[in-house]
């Protein structure tokens, strides 16, 4: 009797592991997608990352990690290429760091708006841009994630008109060449420091200002201490969606789909979040007590091109690129 129940129950588990072994391989071991990026978990982006890991859900297994809580800024690409990281939120000038030819994506007045951005990407000169990190670093760009235009918010009440009004301003930039130049390029004194420091450093006055779109000094409430905004639009802020190749081409074509839809569906939707809040901000920043105001526009952009033209960083630039940028 206990040889025939033994027997019946080594028969039934017997059947269920042939049953386990018959399942797709994803139904029992989702890939994991580790996420790591600097903004915070209130910013429209960490939403964002939450409607593509709703989407994906059925294929892998998504976690998500805020406020450089996982890795500090800047260092994201680079765990990416060591296999520490799956997916990440990278900045076009670490990119360019690497790849110097990408520093002519982090030109100032490159891109005209959001729209403009997208088309690129989208174009077959965005496609050359694209295989250039793929096949030098390693890494898949899924698309760009537009956070909004970046603005200059100051400490100081001098009135800002053209660049000339910026010299000696300290003003706060990411670390790296791309990021200290942009920040030269509009006639300031770029002073590298955390995301995370920007708030005391702005309130102890170890910087006059940072250089912000408009949802990111909401989201980081930098203008408690800043009295005005300077609509310079001297960037169109954007950093890139990646996911590690070596984890892009252990998917089967089918999960590549779904991701690759996932992220399709949810820049898109990002996007006109930001477009959205920056009209917004502007009229609720001047209700707060900030001067907010355009300078003359022309002015900067004409310094900052006429920098970047040359400057060490264009000898990398591809001849024509940015003729054919500006026709799309």
């Amino acid at each position: 009797m206990t040889f025939s129940t033994t027997r019946r129950a080594l028969l039934l588990a017997a059947g269920v592991l042939a049953s386990a072994a018959m399942l797709p391989a994803y139904a029992q071991d989702k890939p994991k997608l580790r996420f790591s990026a600097v903004f915070s978990e209130q910013d429209i982006r960490a939403n964002m990352m939450k409607m593509l890991a709703e989407d994906i859900a059925s294929d892998f297994t998504f976690e998500g990690y805020y406020g450089g809580t996982l890795f500090k800024q800047g260092t994201e690409l680079v765990a990416l290429q060591r296999g520490n990281l799956e997916m990440g939120n990278i900045a076009p000038q670490d990119i360019s760091n690497q790849i110097p030819e990408w520093s002519i994506l982090t030109s100032a007045y490159l891109f005209r708006d959001a729209a403009h951005l997208k088309t690129f990407f989208a174009s077959d000169l965005g496609e050359e841009m694209k295989k250039l990190a793929e096949d030098q670093l390693g890494v898949r760009v899924l698309g760009p994630t537009f956070f909004g235009t970046r603005q200059v918010g100051l400490v100081t009440d001098k009135k800002i008109q053209t660049p000339a009004d910026m010299a000696g301003i300290k003003l706060r930039m990411p670390g790296g060449d791309a990021w200290q130049f942009l920040g030269q390029s509009i006639g300031a004194n770029p002073t590298p420091m955390a995301y995370a420091e920007v708030y005391t450093g702005l309130q102890t006055g170890a910087i006059d200002g940072q250089d912000n779109p408009l949802p990111n000094v909401q989201n980081m409430k930098f203008y408690e201490v800043m009295s005005q905004i300077v609509l310079t639009s001297h960037l169109i802020g954007f950093d890139l969606l990646t996911v590690s190749s070596k984890v892009w081409n252990d998917m089967t074509p089918e999960q590549q789909a779904a991701l690759q839809a996932a992220a399709d569906k949810a820049i898109d939707w990002s996007t006109e979040q930001h477009l959205k809040q920056e009209e917004e901000l502007a009229a609720s920043f001047k209700e707060r007590g900030l001067e907010v105001y355009e300078p003359d526009i022309e002015a900067f952009r004409t310094h900052a091109q006429k920098m970047y033209l040359e400057s060490e960083l264009a000898k990398s630039w591809p001849d024509g690129l940015i003729e054919k940028i500006n026709a799309l």
